[in-house]
């Protein structure tokens, strides 16, 4: 299998196309891990994304018939950019299945390369179904996002221009994992040359298929995943892909939404560009994997695997850098309800710079603050925050870690209401699509009544809802069935400390 590849990987038609992209040395991160860190700038290509790689190779190698009668394939943006982009200079029709929930910024961008955009089903995994039909109906030859080798040698390009542009050998290479396709690919041609240097997969903790995968030695659907790092939110990896990562990838490393959010803001620093979040998940990986292993004075290359970003998600990514890069803690304090209450909180603090700052009068004894502080000296100084303001006699949460807290609270202080009877705080997300929301109101709120409702949307493929439900002792049992007809996931956040403290 090894030579097999090997052989297709250097004979894959790529360029075309394909842009050989630069291996940029990332100064700042250098001199903070105290490690050489080199970013593969696959953000750089003309589709913003490696996949046009592995797309272009697998349409070329189809028999003349075969492209003459046109492609299709499923994607939720970048594969669907790629395969576009290859049909059109390769002079075949291209048929893209794309969610009803894609971003329309990706929508727009695969017609613009010429592809016949199709909105079927609200996840991947229907779009994929209808694409494989369609493929059947109409006699076209279906372009795989991961699961195949003409697609798996093509990202493996990416491995050849690492091993030429290198100086010395890396020690470690990070790549981001969807379906592995990618990883696959680097994978085999790396070890092929550098059997000592590690590859390094990194999925998000909300969708680590390939995690759960290698665990099992066999391909395990997930019941569902997140859709924050949406390149990569993949329920089942591909057959082909795990073989190769079951012999070829040393380990998986997982992070969080905070973590990704910290990689995207270093990047930027580093090069000025905008990297997607499934971009930035090698660099979250890299600085993890350090931060636990403790390495200096290595040499490590991460992917950055795309900037398809929407500008809306910006927001969301600013405002979680800072938790992420563990440079802003937030807290829950109890302070007394009188005047210079706020002085005396700031003089504890000290010269600790204040970043955020909520409250409203719910008593006349105490008030309950939301508060966010910069941090200069990571997670042990949010212990010490807490620890002094406990022994100034303040009642404190360390908030930093509660994403209810970071999704909704900070933007819901001041709704306390502690009167409220038989009240149930959900949280819910649900796909984003036209009258999404109303549907959503419509199928809960007209038998219980909606006590609190927040909504807000990262500009992503889910809106995430916050809501306070009325709920009656006797109906427990209808409403909890309801909400499993309702069929989206949901957690009960009635006991959250955060609730208690700001929405009573």
């Amino acid at each position: 299998m090894l030579d097999e590849y090997i052989k297709k990987i250097l004979t894959a038609q790529v360029y075309a196309i394909a842009e050989e992209t630069a291996l940029q040395p990332a100064a700042q991160l250098t001199s903070r891990l105290h490690n050489e860190v080199l970013l593969k700038r696959e953000d750089q290509q003309p589709v913003f994304s490696f996949k046009l790689r592995g797309a272009y190779n697998k349409i070329a190698n189809l028999r003349d018939a075969e492209r003459s009668r046109g492609v299709v394939c499923a994607s939720a943006g970048n594969h669907a950019q790629g395969v576009a982009l290859a049909a059109s200079k390769l002079g075949c029709d291209a048929t893209i299945v794309m969610p009803i929930t894609t971003p329309a910024i990706k929508v727009k961008a695969v017609r613009a390369l010429g592809g016949v955009v199709m909105l079927e089903g609200l996840t991947y995994d229907e779009a994929s179904k209808r694409a494989r039909a369609i493929a059947t109906e109409r006699g076209l030859a279906l372009v795989p996002a991961f699961d195949d080798p003409d697609v798996i040698a093509g990202q493996g390009t990416i491995g050849v221009e690492i091993a030429r542009q290198c100086t010395k050998v890396p020690d470690a290479i990070f790549v981001p994992v969807g379906g592995g396709g990618l990883i696959a690919g680097i994978a085999v041609y790396i070890k092929h040359l550098y059997p000592n240097t590690k590859i390094i997969g990194v999925e998000p903790e909300e969708s680590a298929s390939m995690h759960a995968a290698l665990e099992a030695g066999v391909p395990v659907t997930l019941d569902r995943v997140g859709s924050f790092a949406d390149g990569v939110s993949v329920r089942r990896v591909g057959d082909e892909s795990l073989a190769l990562c079951k012999q070829y990838v040393d380990e998986i490393v997982l992070v969080n939404t905070d973590e990704i959010c910290a990689a995207i803001k270093d990047i930027f620093l580093d090069t000025r560009a905008i990297a997607e979040p499934a971009g930035a998940l090698a660099i979250a990986g890299l600085k993890k994997k350090v931060a636990e292993a403790g390495w200096q004075k290595m040499s490590l290359v991460a992917i950055n695997s795309g900037a398809n970003m929407g500008f809306d998600r910006l927001m969301h990514v600013s405002e979680r850098a800072n938790l992420g890069e563990q440079t802003e803690g937030i807290f829950s304090v109890q302070i007394p309800e009188k005047k210079g209450a706020f002085l005396a909180f700031s003089k504890v603090l000290g010269a600790r710079p204040v970043t955020e700052f909520n409250y409203r009068l719910s008593n006349a004894v105490g008030a309950q603050i939301f508060v966010g502080i910069a941090l200069h000296e990571g997670p042990e100084e949010r212990h010490l925050i807490a620890s002094e303001l406990e022994d100034s006699g303040y009642g404190v949460l360390d908030l930093s870690d509660n994403e209810l807290a970071k999704i909704h609270i900070r933007h819901m202080v001041g709704g306390f209401m502690p009167d409220i009877e038989d009240e149930r705080l959900i949280r819910f997300e649900f796909p984003e699509r036209p009258g999404a929301l109303l549907g959503f109101l419509e199928s809960v709120g007209t038998v219980w009544n909606i006590s609190l409702f927040h909504y807000r949307n990262h500009g992503s493929d889910y809106g995430r809802v916050l809501a306070g439900v009325q709920v009656p002792d006797a109906e427990r049992g209808e409403f909890e069935a309801h909400l499993e007809k309702l069929g989206y996931p949901h957690w009960d956040e009635t006991g959250n400390p955060a609730c208690r403290l700001f929405l009573g």
